[in-house]
């Protein structure tokens, strides 16, 4: 349920990308580097610790080999802790193991540890699988269940950011984490079978499909407690599920507020500078104008005036010069 090396063809630590589908996000790309995925407490801590060895996702893994888990930013709910601890206390308990060990502390945005995933099924397909136990067919309770191998945790988990979906860890903080690791028993190790002993990454939704006999195994059945842990579990999950629609759905819609109100101002800041300029070329216009109308209203003068005094620039121009006349004589 969501929220080394197995010596499996793959060398030790290495990630493949080899079931494609929904899980690419992020920002790895075909081959991972140093793959990791940020997840809710307590799930997180519960993977790393052995506890949980399937992981639950509505998309099929992106890869196979060694996944680093972090955790996310919040801090969980006392009643989240005790329903998911209760929950694996019942399914183990279908095993004949009472005694589990669950992690004292539930630390948050930190990077835990890791854990291989050596393959992905379908639900339809975990819970049916003759091959495993009852115990880890009751932790399929999601559209796909990724298998999860060798847990080890950090001796000193540390400080990081998240990102959604799987993603690639910065090398200088796997160059530091990788020297921290311990490898972890937990209360019902678990080794998955391939179906094709020939193919290790053979374990991809749909393969065991092929494989299942007609006498595949049928669903495991549920005593009352289980079913009740079962269905606290899912209530859990669930409610950390709407949580996150309703911040992603505030967080967008801020945005859109943000772009509407910086639109807005936009488009404020645009009329008032069209204003201006609209302004300013009026105020031109009219200077303009005015300047016409000035040198008009100053032609039209000079015509009535020469109307007025025909004779008088004539007369004055056919005046002797005194000077002119002397040195004429």
């Amino acid at each position: 349920m969501r929220g080394g090396s197995s010596g499996r063809g793959r060398g030790r630590g290495e990630s493949r990308a080899e079931f494609g589908g929904g899980g690419c996000g992020g920002r790895g790309r075909g081959k991972y580097t140093n793959p990791c995925l940020t997840m809710h407490q307590p799930w997180a801590s519960l993977l790393v610790y052995g506890i949980k060895r399937v992981e639950g996702r509505s998309w099929p893994a992106p890869l196979t080999g060694r996944l680093w888990i972090h955790a996310a930013s919040k801090v969980p709910e006392p009643e989240t802790i005790k329903a998911m601890e209760n929950f694996y206390r019942e399914i183990y308990a279908v095993a004949g193991v009472k005694d589990i060990k669950f992690p004292e502390h539930y630390p948050v945005s930190r990077l835990l540890g890791c854990v291989e995933v050596v393959g992905c099924v379908k639900c339809e397909e975990l819970v049916c699988w003759e091959d495993v136990s009852e115990s880890v067919r009751l932790e399929g309770q999601t559209d796909f269940c990724w298998l999860c191998e060798n847990p080890q945790k950090l001796l000193i988990p540390f400080e990081m950011r998240g990102f959604q979906k799987v993603y690639n860890l910065e090398r200088r903080i796997h160059d530091v984490a990788v020297r921290g690791l311990i490898t972890i028993q937990g209360p019902l190790p678990v080794k998955f079978p391939l179906p094709d002993p020939q193919d290790p990454f053979s374990l991809r939704p749909g393969s065991l499909a092929l494989h299942f006999s007609s006498s595949k195994a049928p669903e495991v059945a549920k005593t009352p407690n289980v079913s009740a842990a079962i269905a606290a579990a899912r209530a859990a999950a669930t409610q950390f599920s709407r949580e996150d629609q309703i911040a992603t759905s505030n967080s967008y819609q801020t945005n859109v507020t943000e772009k509407s109100e910086f639109g807005s101002a936009e488009t404020s800041h645009a009329g008032t500078r069209k204003e201006g300029r609209r302004l300013h070329d009026s105020h031109n216009e009219t200077q303009g104008l005015q300047a016409l109308n000035y040198n008009q209203h100053t032609t039209h003068k000079e015509r009535d005036e020469n109307k007025r005094y025909p004779s008088e620039k004539t007369s004055r121009g056919s005046r002797s010069d005194p000077g002119a006349s002397g040195k004429q004589h």
